[in-house]
This record gives structure tokens, C-alpha cells and sequence, in this order.
């Protein structure tokens, strides 16, 4: 059985989850509102305060979407209520970042500021002039554009310039040797 999939989630206060005849799954909370269509074989139960996921057979399809149904649902459930967070830092002399209107305009380093459109349903915040925090409520759209900001100058191994993730390890290399 497996581990993740066999977890009831628990549905915090001010938040509510509903399930249609065709595995809809709709999830309201103080953050906003989420919405995904699930597989069909996959049951999806609303009990009281608690969500129970279960699979039809041991098949090696139903055995892999048995975990990843329960996790996406419990992402839905943190988004409405909590949202998520991710932090980027600007590693770089002359690196920058701010807000404009609800662009994020960054200097990395080219002729010209690269401007970063937000996606719907994820804003940006620049504390200072080097973090900046992308926020929603769905973790997999704040994780993707979080990616394509860094994908604009990834960290170098060198001097470790770049865009990482707050708490990112940057494995370092040592340069050219002199005789």
C-alpha cells in the first residue's frame, strides 16, 4: 500500500473540499479557490474533516496514482489556506530586482533590464534589492515561474553569480592555477 497515498488529509478550519461525479476536486479556502480533475478509477472520499484517497487495484497504474492524487489534493488544501512561497536571491555586483506595477524588473548583468510578466494567480515581492519571493496558491505555478526567473542567469560555479534559491547549495569550483 502506499505510503503517502494511505494518509487522510486533514481539512483545516475555513476550508472546504468538494468532489464531483467525475473526480473534480474543488478546494476553498481564506487564500482563494482551486480546481483539478483527478483520474477517473481513483475514489476520492469526503469524510467529516478528512480526505481519504483509495486506489481499485494493486495495478501498476492505480499504484502510481494512488500518492500522487493524495499530493496534489493535500498541495490544494496548504494553497487555500497558507499559499506557498519560494525566495530567490540575486548573487552579483550591479544584480537587482524590482517591482514595477506587477512586472518584476531585474538588472543581471545584459545591456538591457529583463521584465518578467507574473502568471495568474502569483504575484511578486522584492525585499530589498536582491531577494525576491514569488507567491500563490498553487505550488506547481509558483514553482514554474520561480524556475523561469532563475533560468535567466543561473548560478556559475565560479564566483557563484547568478539567480539561486534561498536555501540552494552552489557547488564550487576552483579556478585556473597559476604555475
Amino acid at each position: 500500500m502506499s505510503r503517502v497515498g494511505r494518509l487522510p488529509i486533514v481539512i483545516p478550519e475555513g476550508v472546504t473540499v468538494t468532489v464531483d461525479s467525475n473526480n473534480k476536486v474543488v478546494a476553498k479556502g481564506p487564500m482563494g479557490e482551486l480546481e483539478k480533475n483527478m483520474h477517473k478509477d481513483i475514489k476520492i472520499v469526503v469524510e467529516g474533516n478528512n480526505v481519504i484517497v483509495t486506489r481499485p487495484s494493486d495495478n501498476k497504474l492505480h499504484r502510481a496514482l494512488h500518492g500522487t492524487t493524495r499530493a496534489i489534493i493535500n498541495n490544494m488544501v496548504i494553497g487555500v489556506s497558507k499559499g506557498y512561497k519560494k525566495t530567490l536571491e540575486l548573487v552579483g555586483v550591479g544584480y537587482r530586482a524590482e517591482v514595477k506595477g506587477k512586472k518584476l524588473v531585474m538588472n543581471l548583468g545584459y545591456s538591457h533590464p529583463v521584465e518578467v510578466e507574473p502568471v495568474e494567480g502569483v504575484t511578486f515581492e522584492v525585499e530589498g534589492t536582491t531577494k525576491v519571493h514569488v507567491k500563490g496558491i498553487d505550488k506547481e505555478v509558483v514553482g514554474a515561474v520561480a524556475a523561469d526567473v532563475r533560468k535567466w542567469r543561473k548560478p556559475e560555479p565560479y564566483k557563484g553569480k547568478g539567480i539561486k534559491y534561498e536555501n540552494e547549495v552552489i557547488r564550487r569550483k576552483e579556478g585556473k592555477t597559476g604555475k
